[in-house]
């Protein structure tokens, strides 16, 4: 699982506890935060999927799904990319949670979110609905996390997809219906980046933090989507989500 801008592996907790009984939940350290907080913040899309990718090429060759929201949908869909580059390996699916397509961009926001000094960045933040709940509320925990936030939104607004560039696997688009950063059309342009369908799902009267709202509904989802594949994998195991 792929956390969002500011994320870090704690943030899918209680996704991991919930899909644990049918699958191996594996959730994404970026560098600089908790565990990794001595490490340097990387703040290149395509860096943070390339080291993910040093991580997945030592899994065994269990089936994989990818889950990313926000910025971690981009993450991911750049790590299956590099994942088939390299290895010629395919993800089962990837889940892309609250992101417009890799070709399209948030709504603009100006001036640019990174470029931001402290205090617009905290207003920014609070007022879009665009981290954690959890994280905008306590003002200590939000100000601890503004510089990996800085570095997460450098590397998301600086993104460029190649032109044509597309995946193998399916796409599931997760999307509230009131989500001010992700207009529906352009969660839906998603369709243009794969090869093997795309469905759009929409909340409704979600918000750009959606997951955690409908939580239980995201969990059907994922276990549902996989449940084809995870039944010709009995016998050999749990799958991988994530990673």
């Amino acid at each position: 699982m792929f956390p969002f801008a500011g994320g870090s592996a704690s943030s899918f907790h209680a996704y991991s506890a919930a899909l644990s009984s049918r699958f191996r939940v594996l959730c994404v350290q970026y560098p600089g935060r908790q565990d990794r907080v001595r490490e340097a913040l990387v703040d290149d899309v395509r860096e943070l999927a390339g080291g993910v990718l040093a991580d997945i090429t030592e899994l065994d060759d269990r089936p994989l799904a990818f889950f990313g929201h926000s910025m971690g949908a981009v993450v991911a869909f750049e790590a299956a990319h590099m994942l088939r580059r390299t290895t010629g390996r395919v993800p089962e699916r990837l889940f892309a949670s609250g992101r417009a397509a890799p070709s399209r961009s948030a709504r603009p926001t100006t001036p640019l979110v990174h470029t931001m000094s402290d205090t617009e960045l905290t207003a920014h933040l609070r007022e879009s609905g665009a981290t954690d709940p959890r994280v905008a509320a306590d003002s200590a925990l939000l100000s601890y996390a503004l510089p990996s936030v800085r570095s997460d939104y450098r590397a998301i607004e600086t993104y460029r997809c190649p032109p044509g560039r597309r995946i193998a696997c399916p796409v599931t688009v997760l999307a509230g219906d009131r989500d001010p950063l992700v207009p529906l059309e352009n969660a839906a342009a998603w369709a243009e980046h794969t090869s093997a369908g795309c469905e759009l799902l929409a909340f409704p009267g979600g918000d750009h933090f959606f997951l955690l709202s409908a939580r239980d509904r995201v969990v059907e989802v994922i276990t549902d989507r996989l449940a084809p594949a995870s039944a010709s994998a009995d016998g050999r195991k749990a799958r991988h989500v994530g990673p």
